[in-house]
């Protein structure tokens, strides 16, 4: 695929020296997170620790209301943590990186839609200091990665919910970022398209080595996506357990999902949420 500056893609575990271990390209130290409300403070995050190891794709499940989306807005430097740090690379995170994206759960607010899919994806790319051609070669290969070559010079109210959200990807990508965050970034669309967007972030992954960190209610996608699965605790939310998933690097809705392994997983998982697994 051309438009893409490879050179500048992040290591992946495969390019890895036999026998090193990739380290943390995202941490989170002693992260705590308070609102200010009429009825007092409200702790949501309390002392949250977490490694982000890079090249890896790491999922954040938890009970609803526990903080997940919290976690992510501070870890993408959107909000800044009552306490505690995030470091990117060692550096302390206090503002959004350049080198991290971030998709959200609602497309329909995040794209223009008095722009083309074209311009939306060009958009973030106006700060970048590269040329006009390779905006464009950039912006051509991250809509041919998503599927959407053939939808350039429509906008987003011509098109269904998994395009607009696949044209939210493609922006992320073609800013050719490190690490990409997401925040639930399909539960807004039907099952079917569910596990087309969760087929293609996947190929993505592989294809770009990009490091992801997606949170959902879903455990299922959870499992089915991840290297790890990390699951918070109830609010005030910690981290109550970190799983690794041994699932290879081939995956498929129907033969993967009916393995064993899946099945004991996903029960564990489900677990910890309801809180029967100490």
């Amino acid at each position: 695929m051309t438009g893409f500056d490879t050179s500048q893609k992040p290591m992946t575990m495969e390019a890895l020296p036999t026998g090193t271990t990739p380290g943390p390209i995202l941490s989170v130290r002693g992260l705590s997170q308070r609102y200010q409300s009429r009825a007092g403070d409200r702790l949501v995050l309390d002392g949250v620790d977490l490694d982000i190891r890079q090249g890896s794709f790491a999922c954040i499940v938890g009970p609803s209301g526990a903080g997940k989306t919290t976690l992510l807005r501070c870890m993408s430097g959107l909000l800044t943590p009552s306490e505690g740090e995030v470091l990117l690379h060692g550096k302390p995170v206090d503002r959004p990186p350049a080198s991290l994206a971030v998709v959200f759960q609602d497309y329909s607010r995040s794209l223009m839609p008095w722009m083309s899919v074209e311009h939306n994806v060009l958009l973030p790319l106006r700060s970048k200091p590269v040329s006009k051609q390779e905006r464009v070669e950039r912006t051509r290969a991250a809509l041919a990665a998503v599927g959407l070559s053939g939808a350039t010079d429509q906008y987003p109210w011509q098109l269904s919910g998994g395009m607009q959200q696949r044209v939210a990807i493609a922006r992320a990508l073609a800013y050719q970022p490190e690490a990409l965050l997401m925040d639930e970034p399909f539960a807004s669309v039907d099952a079917q398209t569910r596990a087309e967007l969760e087929d293609l972030i996947l190929g993505v992954r592989a294809e770009f080595g990009v490091t992801v960190v997606l949170v959902t209610h879903d455990i299922d996608e959870a499992v089915y996506l991840g290297d790890e699965v990390v699951v918070l605790s109830g609010s005030p939310a910690r981290v109550r357990e970190r799983l690794e998933v041994d699932l290879g690097a081939e995956r498929d809705q129907l033969s993967t999902k009916a393995r064993p392994e899946f099945v004991a997983l996903r029960t564990r998982v489900l677990g910890l949420i309801r809180g029967k697994n100490a």
